[in-house]
Protein backbone atom coordinates (compact mmCIF):
# COMPACT_ATOMS: atom_id res chain seq x y z
CA UNK A 1 0.00 0.00 0.00
CA UNK A 2 1.57 3.50 -0.67
CA UNK A 3 1.31 6.19 1.43
CA UNK A 4 -1.44 7.96 -0.63
CA UNK A 5 -3.77 5.02 0.03
CA UNK A 6 -2.52 4.77 3.52
CA UNK A 7 -4.16 8.52 3.78
CA UNK A 8 -7.14 7.60 1.99
CA UNK A 9 -7.87 4.81 4.38
CA UNK A 10 -6.81 6.55 7.39
CA UNK A 11 -9.18 9.83 6.05
CA UNK A 12 -11.96 7.13 5.52
CA UNK A 13 -11.05 5.60 9.34
CA UNK A 14 -11.70 8.95 11.02
CA UNK A 15 -14.36 10.11 9.06
CA UNK A 16 -16.13 6.77 10.21
CA UNK A 17 -14.75 6.80 13.68
CA UNK A 18 -16.78 10.63 13.49
CA UNK A 19 -19.64 8.72 12.42
CA UNK A 20 -19.83 6.45 15.41
CA UNK A 21 -19.01 8.75 17.87
CA UNK A 22 -22.34 10.60 16.59
CA UNK A 23 -24.03 7.78 16.21
CA UNK A 24 -23.33 6.59 19.78
CA UNK A 25 -24.43 10.25 21.06
CA UNK A 26 -27.60 9.98 18.98
CA UNK A 27 -28.08 6.62 20.54
CA UNK A 28 -27.46 7.31 24.71
CA UNK A 29 -29.48 10.91 23.72
CA UNK A 30 -32.40 8.42 22.47
CA UNK A 31 -31.73 6.16 25.63
CA UNK A 32 -31.94 8.84 27.67
CA UNK A 33 -35.54 9.96 26.16
CA UNK A 34 -36.33 6.56 26.38
CA UNK A 35 -35.83 6.72 30.28
CA UNK A 36 -37.76 9.71 30.56
CA UNK A 37 -40.34 9.26 28.74
CA UNK A 38 -41.14 5.86 30.47
CA UNK A 39 -40.50 7.16 33.82
CA UNK A 40 -43.13 9.41 32.66
CA UNK A 41 -45.67 6.79 31.06
CA UNK A 42 -45.53 5.16 35.04
CA UNK A 43 -46.33 8.41 36.78
CA UNK A 44 -49.45 8.28 34.71
CA UNK A 45 -50.18 4.75 34.94
CA UNK A 46 -50.21 5.56 38.50
CA UNK A 47 -51.95 8.76 38.36
CA UNK A 48 -54.59 7.09 35.97
CA UNK A 49 -54.92 3.83 38.53
CA UNK A 50 -55.64 6.82 41.86
CA UNK A 51 -57.77 8.35 39.53
CA UNK A 52 -59.71 5.06 38.39
CA UNK A 53 -59.70 4.31 42.43
CA UNK A 54 -61.21 7.76 43.09
CA UNK A 55 -63.81 7.00 40.35
CA UNK A 56 -64.94 4.05 41.57
CA UNK A 57 -65.02 4.95 45.43
CA UNK A 58 -67.47 8.44 44.27
CA UNK A 59 -69.56 5.99 42.22
CA UNK A 60 -70.04 3.65 45.64
CA UNK A 61 -70.27 6.98 47.12
CA UNK A 62 -73.62 8.32 44.60
CA UNK A 63 -74.91 4.58 44.53
CA UNK A 64 -75.10 5.25 48.24
CA UNK A 65 -76.92 8.49 47.72
CA UNK A 66 -79.32 7.12 45.32
CA UNK A 67 -80.35 4.48 47.54
CA UNK A 68 -80.80 6.69 50.41
CA UNK A 69 -82.55 8.90 47.89
CA UNK A 70 -85.00 6.38 46.88
CA UNK A 71 -85.63 5.39 50.84
CA UNK A 72 -86.00 9.02 51.18
CA UNK A 73 -89.00 9.36 48.26
CA UNK A 74 -90.71 6.06 49.26
CA UNK A 75 -91.22 7.46 52.93
CA UNK A 76 -92.53 10.82 51.26
CA UNK A 77 -94.71 9.12 50.01
CA UNK A 78 -95.76 6.55 52.38
CA UNK A 79 -96.03 9.61 55.09
CA UNK A 80 -98.19 11.39 52.55
CA UNK A 81 -100.42 8.77 51.77
CA UNK A 82 -100.80 8.21 55.56
CA UNK A 83 -101.62 11.76 55.63
CA UNK A 84 -104.28 11.67 52.79
CA UNK A 85 -105.91 8.59 54.62
CA UNK A 86 -105.95 10.43 57.59
CA UNK A 87 -107.74 13.95 56.06
CA UNK A 88 -110.30 11.89 54.39
CA UNK A 89 -111.00 9.78 57.49
CA UNK A 90 -111.58 12.94 59.26
CA UNK A 91 -113.75 14.63 56.30
CA UNK A 92 -115.76 12.17 55.04
CA UNK A 93 -117.79 14.33 52.37
CA UNK A 94 -114.84 14.77 50.47
CA UNK A 95 -114.38 12.12 47.39
CA UNK A 96 -111.35 9.68 47.88
CA UNK A 97 -110.90 10.20 44.60
CA UNK A 98 -110.34 13.81 44.49
CA UNK A 99 -107.26 13.49 47.25
CA UNK A 100 -104.18 12.59 45.55
CA UNK A 101 -100.88 12.78 45.59
CA UNK A 102 -96.85 11.61 46.11
CA UNK A 103 -96.30 14.40 48.89
CA UNK A 104 -97.76 16.22 51.81
CA UNK A 105 -97.95 19.33 49.52
CA UNK A 106 -99.57 17.93 46.51
CA UNK A 107 -101.93 15.98 49.26
CA UNK A 108 -102.41 19.61 50.67
CA UNK A 109 -103.23 21.35 47.36
CA UNK A 110 -105.91 18.19 46.27
CA UNK A 111 -107.65 18.84 49.60
CA UNK A 112 -108.14 22.38 49.19
CA UNK A 113 -109.65 21.46 45.27
CA UNK A 114 -111.65 18.41 46.61
CA UNK A 115 -113.08 21.15 49.78
CA UNK A 116 -113.72 23.73 46.77
CA UNK A 117 -115.62 21.39 44.46
CA UNK A 118 -117.72 20.17 47.24
CA UNK A 119 -118.67 23.57 48.66
CA UNK A 120 -119.84 24.41 44.78
CA UNK A 121 -121.74 21.08 44.45
CA UNK A 122 -123.03 21.70 47.96
CA UNK A 123 -124.80 25.33 46.52
CA UNK A 124 -125.40 24.37 43.45
CA UNK A 125 -127.80 21.42 44.93
CA UNK A 126 -128.87 23.66 47.94
CA UNK A 127 -130.12 26.18 45.31
CA UNK A 128 -131.87 23.59 43.33
CA UNK A 129 -134.06 22.35 46.72
CA UNK A 130 -134.94 26.16 47.24
CA UNK A 131 -136.24 26.65 43.76
CA UNK A 132 -138.22 23.04 43.92
CA UNK A 133 -139.35 23.59 47.33
CA UNK A 134 -143.23 22.88 47.61
CA UNK A 135 -144.85 25.75 50.43
CA UNK A 136 -145.44 22.95 53.35
CA UNK A 137 -149.49 22.63 53.55
CA UNK A 138 -152.46 22.46 50.93
CA UNK A 139 -152.79 26.15 48.53
CA UNK A 140 -156.38 27.27 49.42
CA UNK A 141 -159.03 25.69 47.33
CA UNK A 142 -160.56 27.74 44.78
CA UNK A 143 -163.59 26.78 42.75
CA UNK A 144 -163.40 26.62 39.12
CA UNK A 145 -162.60 29.73 37.23
CA UNK A 146 -166.45 30.46 36.33
CA UNK A 147 -165.69 33.34 33.71
CA UNK A 148 -164.19 30.92 31.33
CA UNK A 149 -167.35 28.94 31.40
CA UNK A 150 -170.54 28.73 29.12
CA UNK A 151 -174.00 29.07 31.08
CA UNK A 152 -174.45 25.55 30.42
CA UNK A 153 -171.32 24.32 31.96
CA UNK A 154 -172.04 26.78 34.71
CA UNK A 155 -175.63 25.08 35.65
CA UNK A 156 -174.45 21.67 35.29
CA UNK A 157 -170.99 22.74 37.68
CA UNK A 158 -173.91 23.85 40.14
CA UNK A 159 -175.85 20.21 40.23
CA UNK A 160 -172.63 18.62 40.58
CA UNK A 161 -172.06 20.65 43.48
CA UNK A 162 -175.66 20.33 45.20
CA UNK A 163 -175.08 16.55 44.15
CA UNK A 164 -172.39 15.80 46.30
Amino acid sequence: MGDDELTVVQEELMAAQAEVERLELASADREARAAHLEGQLSELRQELGQSQSAVEAREQGLAGTREQGETLRSQVRSSAQRYREAVLQQSPELPGELVTGETVEEVDEAIERARATVSKVRGHLESQAQAGRVPVGAPARSGPDLSAMSAEEKIRFGLQQKGS
